[in-house]
């Protein structure tokens, strides 16, 4: 019986934990997907592509702080690439995605030097706080969410990024304003793939390897804590609340996972109960009108 308890406690903090980490991939869609209106596939292969940097960098003896943050920096590199292709380059949104995705394939394969890499017996970030490791990627996770939204909480509230959100709203209006909105939106797509490329760079020394396949679906996995976490709130949430909704929303979604995992669905079919739970998640607005008409829910 303790046992049992035991490993039930266990897996609420692995869900919690993963959820911080993939809450940070959300944050990171939200830049480009709700403020920019900019479906960005480069989301796919940043993510990947920081944890393919951050594993070949602690394999190379690297401090995994500096691993962490060079794999942040060359998902910088790719959105930079993709905003430059959209803005310079006229290339339709989604195609720009795709071409930068595709070429970060390439790329990890380069740095890698095969499709996938392991931590085996090397210290990540997890590694430098002395509880139980359920523990410490709790506290790693806290932190770095944490950290995360301070710091967009913070840039969002800036001449400068309010200058971001207004060409979101309006970007002919704020181009009349003088507002440069090529450089809001390459700044924007930049700092959105970089905190993906974070995001990736920890599930990655959580998981303990990194692989070239990892990205694959993950932009669903983003969309659906940003909807779920709207779906849970009524609309006039303030920024920060916005903000920590989508976080929690990652968590509800990992503990939807671990549910279907515990009910002994094969994992392979993971990623179609993803777009399902996004599918339906996007559907509530319709659905609410059509059958729950007036029912509102409570903040």
């Amino acid at each position: 019986m303790i046992i049992k308890e035991e490993g039930e406690n266990q897996m609420i903090i692995s869900s919690v934990s993963q959820g911080l980490l993939w809450g940070i991939l959300g944050l990171g869609i939200y830049l480009t997907f709700r403020i920019l209106n900019f479906p960005d596939m480069t989301t796919e292969g940043s993510f990947p592509l920081g944890g393919a940097v951050a594993v070949t960098l602690m394999n190379h003896g690297f401090h995994p702080i500096l691993a962490t943050l060079a794999g942040m920096l060359a998902g910088c590199f790719a959105g930079l690439v993709t905003g430059l292709l959209y803005t310079k380059g006229k290339i339709p949104t989604i195609l720009a995605g795709i071409l930068v995705m595709t070429s970060c394939n390439s790329i990890m394969l380069m740095i890698m030097k095969r499709a996938n890499l392991g931590l085996l017996d090397i210290k990540t970030l997890q590694d430098l706080f002395p509880f139980a490791d359920g523990t410490n990627l709790l506290i790693i996770g806290l932190l770095a969410v944490a950290i995360v939204i301070s710091g967009l909480i913070f840039f969002l509230y800036t001449r400068l990024g309010q200058a971001y959100i207004a060409t979101g709203d309006n970007r002919d209006m704020a181009k009349s304003f003088g507002i440069n909105t090529d450089c809001m939106e390459v700044m924007g797509i930049t700092i959105s793939n970089g905190l993906i490329a974070l995001s990736g760079a920890l599930v990655s020394q959580q998981d303990g390897y990194a692989d070239v396949s990892k990205g694959i679906g993950v932009i669903v996995i983003g969309l659906a804590s940003i909807i779920i976490g709207e779906v849970l709130y009524s609309t006039g949430l303030t920024l920060l609340e916005r903000l920590i909704a989508i976080v929690v929303g990652s968590i509800l979604y990992q503990f939807l996972i671990t549910a279907v995992i515990a009910l002994g669905f094969n994992t392979n079919y993971l990623k179609l109960f993803s777009a399902l739970v996004l599918a339906l998640c996007l559907m509530v607005p319709v659905l609410k009108n059509k059958f729950f008409k007036g029912v509102t829910l409570s903040r």
